[in-house]
């Protein structure tokens, strides 16, 4: 039985599938404006998120120390980490007792023996040739000299105090906010964990938790990887001009050990100082101190950052590198810190997501066997026979 349509039905269907096209419209442009006001207040609270981000650094580093202890002491998980914290602090108080007054009093010998070291270069190039090469280290004292003496005497103005106060507190509040995000971070992390979860579908929740924890994983092995490189860079520096008999050598070792976290030009700027140092008091160890710089930046660049932060998060220099230099171009300084462990953070994400039960290699030789199959003639009924083409 043939069924007729009226014209009403036409309309009526018409009319429904212009409905379900306005209604998908209208969820596309809902969904693009909300993404859209999502960017714009995290760039907006960018302050925020890169505190949030330096809070979530620091907890996933101290976690595995939190559960060691929760697993050696019989405590909660609030009491470990109050433990780690008071630890840390303790730590923290102790290096400063012990370095930062030696450090302090060897700026003070650094900066009452550089006026003397400046005139000696001042009138090294009195007859210095040619003229142009004489104007400009001239310029290079002048402008240390003036770097030297500082800025204007007599008492800072009211303005001046103030600001200096307001980034003062707002270094504090900083400080404060990130270590309280990090406890509450390791406290509630579960909870927040399983609360995230219950949105997913059941089937994926297990992928996910796995994601998130190697996602964490990371992150912590990165900052202590940093940790590392920084203390040795310390160590390798301060060792070598200690033994060069280089003035200040502690401060410079704590210059370049702290110049590690730049990466790329960290190495570079921590051994400025040095160089100047020795080019001011001690010329006739300039060279050895450019030697000890060669090899260690050798020993750092090819031995320490391959295997520790390789093995630390699992990227592979290029990507390092690569990751670098994009963080350098969109946020500048603050792009590059952040930029390895972010780039470590999406590898085990899309880890994740091609996650796959045959490994790439067998099933790329499967696909290869069967597209290299050749053709060897027609069967009977005029279908084209295939063969491997190891058997052709």
């Amino acid at each position: 039985m043939t069924t007729l349509r009226t014209p009403g039905d036409s309309s009526a269907g018409s009319r429904s599938i212009a409905a379900e096209w306005f209604a998908r419209g209208v969820g596309f442009v809902g969904g693009g404006l909300f993404i859209y006001a999502l960017v714009n207040g995290l760039v907006e609270a960018s302050n925020v998120v890169l505190l949030f981000f330096l809070a979530l650094l620091l907890g996933s580093a101290l976690t595995p120390l939190v559960d060691r202890l929760r697993g050696v002491l019989p405590v909660g998980r609030g009491a470990s980490l109050l433990l780690v914290y008071v630890s840390f602090f303790a730590v923290v108080i102790v290096m400063g007792l012990v370095i930062v007054p030696g450090a302090l009093n060897q700026v003070s010998d650094l900066v009452a023996a550089l006026p003397p070291a400046l005139q000696r270069a001042r009138d090294a190039t009195d007859n210095l040739q040619p003229q142009a090469l004489r104007s400009s280290l001239d310029a290079i004292i002048d402008a240390a000299q003036k770097a030297l003496n500082g800025g204007p005497s007599g008492p800072p103005a009211p303005g001046q105090v103030v600001e200096t106060g307001l980034a003062a507190l707002s270094v504090v509040v900083d400080v404060t906010t990130c270590l309280a995000l990090v406890y509450f971070w390791l406290t509630e992390r579960a909870r927040l964990q399983r609360y995230v979860l219950s949105f997913v579908p059941a089937e994926r929740r297990a992928g996910v938790r796995e994601g998130w924890n190697e996602v964490e994983v990371r992150l912590g092995n990165w900052v202590r990887g940093q940790l590392t490189l920084m203390g040795a860079m310390a160590v390798m520096t301060g060792t070598a001009y200690s033994v060069l008999g280089l003035p200040s050598a502690l401060l410079l070792a704590l210059i370049a050990g702290l110049a590690e976290v730049i990466p790329i030009v960290g190495p570079a700027l921590g051994v400025g100082p040095a160089i100047i140092v020795a080019l001011t008091l001690r010329p006739d160890v300039l060279p050895l101190v450019i030697v000890a710089y060669v090899i260690i930046q050798f020993v750092e660049g090819n031995v320490l950052v391959p295997v520790i932060m390789r093995n630390a998060i699992g990227v592979s220099p290029l990507i390092i590198l690569l990751s670098l230099l994009i963080g350098t171009a969109i946020a500048g300084f603050i792009g590059a810190l952040v930029s390895v462990p972010v780039a470590a953070s999406i590898e085990a994400i899309l880890e994740r997501l091609q996650d796959r039960d045959v490994p790439v290699a067998e099933d790329a030789a499967a696909a290869r066997t069967t597209t290299n199959e050749e053709m060897t003639g027609d069967d009977e009924d005029g279908h084209p026979i295939r063969l491997p083409a190891s058997q052709a």
